[in-house]
């Protein structure tokens, strides 16, 4: 369908022979782009005017947050430690298990395809799932704190591992699984020995990034009642203290900042 609107275009060599060159598909795929930026403008009832009137509202109540309320420190330094400690608990539960998972939904691991269909269904279902659906979905079941704000980050971070390490699995050589299945060893041996070393760098690599954010999702789990620093900004912005929200914000931006200084350290290292 391509080349009847935009036919190939013919190129004489030196030699006198005639060539067909493909034309750049360029055209046709930003004529899609601009379709879709319209048809999104049209969906979303998008009013640049809008924007610009009542942007300079957003900047207000920056201005109100700044600067923070110093005083406020000691009470977000427990909900802060909260947020962290959920961090740190969910991701590295949801790393350990996405380990067995990512073996069963790999096809070059695991032959039977109704295994893999299945692993891969339950890896799709918790990605499409929003963590803030899974915290309430959390609190109803193990109740308001920090638990519950735990399993949800643990889910997420078993979906967002699970998936990406799975596909590393597939993507390593055999040559060696197949040496060590040759000599008596179990396929779960064989992987343990000649598959995970492969992925090991990239699978920590992984992981420490998904913490990373995690820091950063854990900080509004506590809208829907799952524990963490969640709760102070929920309550600083229904009562419209912006002092109290800057300071919040402001040490919580430190905290990633450091976080995520370390993390990349690491994974520099790993890599």
């Amino acid at each position: 369908m391509f080349d009847k609107i935009f036919p190939p275009e013919k190129i004489v060599l030196p030699n006198g022979k005639t060539v067909l060159e493909k034309r750049s598909r360029t055209p046709l795929l930003f004529i899609i782009v601009l379709l879709g930026t319209f048809l999104s403008i049209r969906f979303t009832n998008f009013d640049f005017n809008v924007l610009v009137k009542r942007g300079h509202e957003f900047f207000v109540i920056i201005n109100d947050m700044i600067p923070p309320k110093w005083d406020y420190f000691p009470s977000i330094w427990q909900p802060l430690l909260d947020t962290i400690m959920m961090s740190i608990l969910g991701s590295t539960l949801g790393s350990l298990v996405s380990i067995p998972v990512a073996y069963l939904a790999a096809t070059n691991m695991i032959k039977n395809k109704v295994v893999v269909m299945v692993a891969r269904l339950f890896l799709s279902i918790l990605r499409t799932m929003p963590t803030l659906v899974s915290a309430l979905i959390a609190t109803f079941i193990f109740g308001l704190g920090t638990l519950a704000g735990t399993v949800a980050i643990f889910l997420f971070t078993l979906a967002y591992v699970g998936k990406l390490l799975y596909e590393q699995i597939e993507n390593a050589s055999l040559d060696a699984f197949e040496a060590m299945e040759s000599i008596g060893m179990t396929r779960v041996q064989a992987f343990r020995y000649a598959i995970f070393p492969q992925v090991l760098p990239n699978y920590l690599s992984t992981s420490l990034f998904c913490f990373e954010g995690n820091v950063r999702y854990a900080a509004i789990l506590g809208y829907v009642g799952a524990g963490g620093i969640g709760l102070l900004l929920n309550e600083g912005l229904g009562w419209r203290d912006y002092a109290s929200v800057g300071m919040v914000l402001l040490m919580l931006a430190i905290t990633v900042f450091l976080i995520e200084t370390v993390s990349e350290y690491f994974r520099k290292k790993l890599i």
